[in-house]
């Protein structure tokens, strides 16, 4: 087998790739521009694990990779950074990206599509927990929660009509090795302690507000288990922790690890605070056997190694 991700060699694509290739598969990573091989992959380089330049909104492009591979599965993680582009083009590389990959699939005959949405799309429930069969609003607050409910909507809609199987991953909260952009706040805290500076807080941060904060390597298990199922009884899937993790959590787990972490964190809880705010995994449990190993204790004191090791983010 042969999997495909798009952002292959993104944050979450790298670490999904390692996963497709310990379960014995091929993978064909796309970048759009910024080149990254991590020493757990760049061994396979050139023998199970091939790089391909890829804009997806290129279906030239898309049909030349096809030739020159058979690709039997797809993980479309690609997706424009937030607030990189003009409103115009968001749109484009977003919906005319899904709808390339969509044929792409169609067209190569693919065993399944795995296409990334996203936590966001919970976005306006007030508590959790969230699970796939919630209605949803029907409009979003920023672009990641508009996007992934119209790319499932589509990708539902298309896959029916194609006869393709499209599956929803909708993934949490994720942070990790090769996370950059540091958007989220896991990360500039990890990264701030390592370099025992004061962390950008981005505004106030409460102790007892909470998220589904997922490490990568949970993540990439999730969609590697859903994308090989030989069935899937379900077409949506959350792929998180499971569980609510405050911001004091983090924080403790940063400390057990560098005690003087600075670590300014407001007391009680936030304005915007929603209790139990954590995605369901009962679903992806059920169905695939997904077991998330990398609580916050575990997956701090594995991200602060990696960073102490001199990895490049």
């Amino acid at each position: 087998m042969t999997v495909l991700i798009t952002g292959g060699l993104g944050f979450i694509g790298l670490s999904t790739a390692r996963r497709l290739l310990d379960a014995g598969e091929q993978v064909v990573l796309t970048q759009y521009r910024v080149p990254r091989m991590p020493d757990f992959i760049k061994d396979e380089l050139g023998k199970r694990a091939f790089v391909e330049q890829l804009d997806v909104t290129d279906d030239d492009k898309l049909e030349e990779i096809g030739k020159r591979y058979k690709i039997t599965g797809i993980v479309h993680l690609a997706t424009p950074g937030l607030g990189a582009l003009s409103p115009a083009d968001d749109y484009r590389v977003n919906m005319v990206g899904l709808l390339n990959i969509l044929e792409a699939a169609r067209v190569w005959e693919v065993k399944r599509l795995g296409l990334a949405s996203s936590v966001a799309v919970y976005g306006g429930m007030s508590e959790g927990p969230f699970r796939e069969e919630m209605n949803l609003r029907p409009f979003g607050s920023y672009p990641v929660e508009v996007y992934k409910k119209a790319h499932e909507i589509i990708a539902s809609h298309y896959g029916q009509r194609a006869g393709l199987d499209v599956v929803m991953l909708r993934i949490g909260e994720i942070y990790g090795p090769i996370y950059h952009s540091m958007r989220n706040l896991p990360s500039r805290l990890v990264h701030a302690a390592v370099k025992g500076e004061a962390p950008d807080m981005r505004g106030d941060v409460f102790e007892e507000d909470e998220a589904d904060l997922c490490y990568v390597k949970d993540c990439a298990q999730g969609i590697a288990l859903l994308q090989l199922a030989d069935k899937l009884p379900n077409r949506v899937y959350n792929i998180g922790l499971g569980r609510a993790t405050t911001h004091k959590e983090l924080a403790d787990a940063i400390r057990r690890v560098i005690p003087g972490a600075q670590l300014p964190l407001k007391p009680g809880h936030g304005p915007g605070h929603r209790p139990d705010a954590y995605m369901d995994i009962s679903r992806i449990k059920q169905d695939v056997g997904y077991s998330p190993e990398w609580p916050a204790d575990k997956a701090i004191a594995d991200y602060i190694a990696w960073l102490r090791a001199g990895n490049a983010e």
